[in-house]
């Protein structure tokens, strides 16, 4: 029985995610614990800073959950970005299957990361409500909107960045270090309330820190946002991203499967 084009791409994203789920969790010792271990090591460690300045609050929020949350954020952003720009050099000998296109390996590890990520955040504030941290979502709506514009700016970044390494490996380097200094600049380890107006104005232009910011706002009532706030701008930058991505996947998908 011959299968519609559809039916063919739905098995190969379920092979590659079946693939990918199992290297990455278990594809070296210990590896699951070292999927928790960054996110826990930075809440920890920036949580030890706030501790030595005392600070209980940030933003009329708990410091632990202003942290947790934006950093949390960040990461679902990052990972799925560097996870899916190394997709494609990672799995260049499936490409002889006509099947396994190079956008498929990297769309399967975004979805994974995202998975990943979502069941790292409910283990973290599992463990922050066993502290006694309070919780309570005051707009689960907006919090899925923020999480889901992340994870799509990660995925656009990952489907542009895998093109443009493969056929510039010396741009790697240069794209790897644009990740801390947007973490800075994206508020997930300092209030963005704290900067001046007119400087404000222009770390909004990053559309990273509004999804930082609604995941906040959606958290806790009585979070501080900023008002510059929008996450039709965060959705629609990602959709752009994703879009563009999609584009440079297939103008140059002959030369990426050749390489």
């Amino acid at each position: 029985m011959k299968r519609s084009p559809w039916r063919i791409t739905l098995s190969v994203w379920h092979a590659l995610l079946l693939r990918e789920a199992v290297a990455r969790m278990f594809g070296r010792r210990a590896a699951v614990v070292w999927l928790l271990l960054e996110p826990v090591a930075g809440i920890a460690f920036m949580l030890l800073i706030f501790s030595v300045l005392r600070t209980r609050f940030v933003g009329g929020m708990d410091t632990l959950l202003w942290l947790s949350s934006g950093l949390l954020a960040f990461y679902l952003f990052r990972r799925t970005a560097i996870q899916g720009a190394s997709a494609v050099g990672a799995n260049q000998a499936l490409y002889t299957y006509r099947q396994v296109k190079p956008v498929d390996t990297v769309l399967t590890r975004c979805v994974l990361e995202g998975a990943l990520m979502l069941v790292i955040a409910m283990l973290v504030f599992s463990a922050l409500g066993l502290i006694g941290v309070p919780l309570q979502l005051h707009d689960p709506l907006q919090v899925m909107a923020s999480l889901l514009g992340l994870w799509l700016l990660g995925v656009g970044w990952g489907l542009g960045v895998s093109v443009t390494t493969e056929l510039l490996p010396e741009s790697a380097i240069l794209l790897n270090l644009v990740m801390m200094p947007l973490m800075l600049i994206s508020g997930a380890i300092f209030p963005l309330s704290a900067i001046p107006h007119p400087w404000r104005e222009w770390l909004m232009y990053n559309p990273v820190a509004h999804g930082i910011e609604g995941v906040r706002a959606g958290i806790s009532p009585s979070y501080h946002h900023v008002p510059e706030l929008s996450l039709s701008y965060l959705l629609g930058f990602a959709l752009v991203l994703v879009f563009l991505g999609l584009v440079l996947q297939r103008r140059f998908r002959s030369q990426l499967v050749s390489l």
